[in-house]
């Protein structure tokens, strides 16, 4: 089932001006945040595309960066989304996130928090469907696609949605958190996800897939252990491929990793939009790093 299809019995209204900390948010990282939201601000284009060189990626940012159409597959995801910031169910969560070695460090949680802090925002889910749609329509066949950090599966679920042809591989590190992804996508009637359990460090090499359409990547916050992850993924990227790296503003340390990035000899050109970044590989594209405001 192809999911990318307008409907307007749920015309939802997205807006454009969302909150600057919407999403994910680490108290300790509050002040450095603020002061990075006002450099992005000050240096960001919000001109609906103007000053983007390449034509291809004028039209992305113009119809899709853009495009405040919702699609049906909306409004369910959004269901589970609350469903998920309403239940207050206490679950045991292992966390490698922050370069922890070994069995990683258990604390129990309760699944609203996790959602709280944990779920990328709804206009980001979305552009990232929209995406996705457009780039398997370009493709004319189905995209194979990973995430690094499924959490509760709301992201992964806009990533699963434009195409039941789609492949995903999502990466969760706690058995806990999986298994509450796995019953939201059962809800959602999605079944073309696979999801790889255990810390990442281990378990994404081996990952046998030879080339990657899609990357997501939301795991460990360091900046070695993001560089890592990319650097293998990128190594199976095409030149059509589009990675998107989460939380470029969360940290000094996801900072430097994303510089890095937009440095990468394989990388032609980047665009910063705040919540992520979104790499290119594309030849023919001008080596240029975009900052866009949404």
């Amino acid at each position: 089932m192809i999911y990318a299809k307008r409907k307007s019995l749920y015309n939802l209204h997205i807006s454009s001006k969302t909150c600057i900390f919407a999403g994910k948010m680490q108290p300790q990282n509050t002040l450095y945040r603020i002061g990075a939201y006002l450099r992005h601000h000050l240096t960001a284009w919000n001109t609906g595309g103007e000053g983007i060189h390449s034509p291809y990626l004028f039209y992305l940012v113009r119809m899709l960066m853009y495009d405040t159409n919702a699609y049906y597959c909306f409004a369910p995801i959004e269901k589970r989304r609350q469903v998920m910031l309403h239940t207050e169910t206490e679950i045991e969560t292992t966390d490698y996130g922050t370069g922890a070695t070994g069995k990683g460090t258990i604390y129990r949680r309760i699944i609203a928090d996790i959602a709280r802090t944990s779920l990328e925002s709804p206009r980001v889910g979305q552009l990232f469907f929209k995406w996705i749609a457009h780039l398997g329509h370009e493709a004319q066949r189905p995209l194979e696609i990973v995430e690094l950090g499924t959490s509760l599966g709301i992201t992964t679920a806009y990533l699963a949605a434009p195409d039941s042809r789609n492949r995903i591989t999502t990466f969760e590190g706690s058995p806990a958190v999986a298994d509450i992804a796995r019953q939201n996508w059962n809800k959602l009637n999605l079944h073309n996800i696979d999801i790889v359990v255990g810390n990442i460090d281990d378990t994404l090499y081996n990952y046998a897939r030879e080339e990657i359409d899609i990357a997501y990547i939301d795991a460990n916050h360091t900046t070695e252990a993001t560089l890592r992850y990319f650097e293998y993924l990128a190594r199976k990227a095409n030149t059509k491929s589009v990675f998107i790296i989460d939380d470029i503003h969360h940290s000094p340390q996801m900072s430097k990793a994303w510089q890095q990035i937009c440095h990468h000899s394989l990388v032609t050109s980047t665009m910063d939009i705040w919540n992520a970044g979104i790499v290119f590989f594309n030849p023919h594209f001008l080596h240029q790093n975009y900052t866009l405001r949404l």
